[in-house]
């Protein structure tokens, strides 16, 4: 049975708890971003092509797309608190073994036991934020715990390079992990839901979430805007470098700078829900936006100036999505205990698009040029925009 104080709303919002748990998404980030910064170095120090590093940089998506559903059934049985703690520490080891290790299999290894700790936090975390939030202040907190995926990517990107060592970037994040592992018991209240942990229940768990409907359309959601986001930051230092003919230290300030505009998005969208703004008006505005500037960005149509900046308004803008699905995942699961399920399967959901999004839109670059990356785009965008329209037109989710 669930904890009635799993359901009951608290009195005021828990800001502390709230903060720690963004850090921690913060935390989980940095290990993503690590890699992707590093690579120059893990080329030189290792010897890794850009096959390796395509796997320890994928290896987070993958085992985020088969285990989602299940994480969040786990979450439910065990309390998210301790979830989350697992998945620091199991962070802070994974990268304690990476700092050491030499050959490649040793170094991968290391990544799938951070991704397992990626996976943990991500679906224990906003979890939490239910419960230690007011209705009121829901949205908001939920537009700051969205912002941990650009938060962290960007910080990675403008920190790496001041390193000598990637070995040292990954002492760092270690060090870093576990000094929010440690905060995590001192701040963050014990939440009280568990669940038996079956087999069968994980099974019907999912037959329930998946009847509801809402979860899945906001896992479709979640999934077409990872395309979108990932099918040009996985390649737009290429692309700054082969348009602006920058250097790959100022592609990779211009990226970053470019990924951190997704956290006025998400800010903008905790705003934009709590004074009455409809889920599924955001949704459409945001997903045709995208695919409007994703002409101008792929297509040679426009100066280099102009083109970066369409680059900014494709991540801000974008960013009003993460922050608007996430906060609608208590609403949309059936009942409360069934949360962090839903979460499970918006994960599922985003890691299906960060997979299929740099693969489809890579082999279109090598095949066709730049501008099919521009036609795919904005299908999906079209895509997203007429998913976001079936928000709202059940009962459940009147409130969407």
């Amino acid at each position: 049975m669930v904890d009635p104080a799993h359901t009951s709303e608290p009195i005021s919002t828990d800001w502390a708890s709230v903060y720690l748990i963004v850090s921690a998404g913060i935390v989980a980030a940095l290990q993503v971003g690590k890699a992707v910064i590093a690579a120059p170095m893990l080329q030189t120090d290792l010897g890794i092509g850009l096959a390796g590093i395509g796997w320890l940089t994928g290896v987070f998506a993958v085992l985020g797309l088969i285990g989602g559903i299940p994480t969040g059934a786990l979450v439910g049985s065990l309390g998210s608190r301790r979830i989350l703690s697992l998945g620091l520490l199991t962070t802070t080891i994974g990268a304690a073994y990476g700092a050491v290790a030499t050959p490649l299999p040793a170094l991968l290894l290391s990544r799938v036991v951070e991704g397992a700790g990626f996976l943990l936090i991500t679906v224990a975390a906003p979890s939490i934020l239910a419960q230690v939030t007011k209705r009121s202040d829901r949205d908001f907190a939920f537009a700051l715990w969205s912002c941990f995926i650009p938060a962290g990517m960007a910080i990675a990107m403008l920190a790496g390079p001041l390193f000598d060592s990637w070995r040292t970037v990954w002492w760092t994040s270690c060090g870093i992990a576990l000094v929010v592992w440690l905060l995590v018991p001192v701040v963050i209240p014990l939440t009280g839901e568990r669940q038996a942990w079956s087999w069968l229940n994980l099974s019907q768990h999912a037959i329930d979430v998946f009847k509801a409907r809402e979860p899945v359309v906001l896992a479709a959601m979640f999934a077409l805007y990872s395309l979108m986001f990932f099918a040009l930051f996985s390649f737009l230092p290429v692309l700054l470098m082969e348009r602006m003919d920058v250097t790959h230290r100022s592609a990779g300030l211009l990226s970053a700078l470019a990924t951190a505009a997704n956290i006025l998005g998400n800010l903008a969208a905790g705003v934009l829900l709590s004074r009455g703004v409809k889920r599924s008006a955001l949704l459409v505005g945001a997903s045709l936006t995208m695919g409007i500037t994703s002409l101008g960005i792929f297509l040679p149509v426009l100066p280099d100036t102009a083109t970066f900046i369409l680059c900014v308004v494709f991540s801000a803008v974008g960013g009003l999505i993460p922050a608007t699905v996430l906060s609608a995942a208590p609403i949309a699961a059936p009942v409360a205990g069934l949360v962090p399920v839903v979460l499970g399967l918006i994960i599922q959901g985003n890691n299906l698009g960060q997979i299929i999004g740099p693969i489809a839109i890579g082999s279109a670059i090598q095949a066709y040029g730049w501008n099919s990356a521009a036609f795919l785009v904005a299908c999906a965008a079209l895509t997203a925009a007429t998913v976001a329209m079936t928000l709202g037109r059940t009962p459940r989710s009147a409130s969407l």
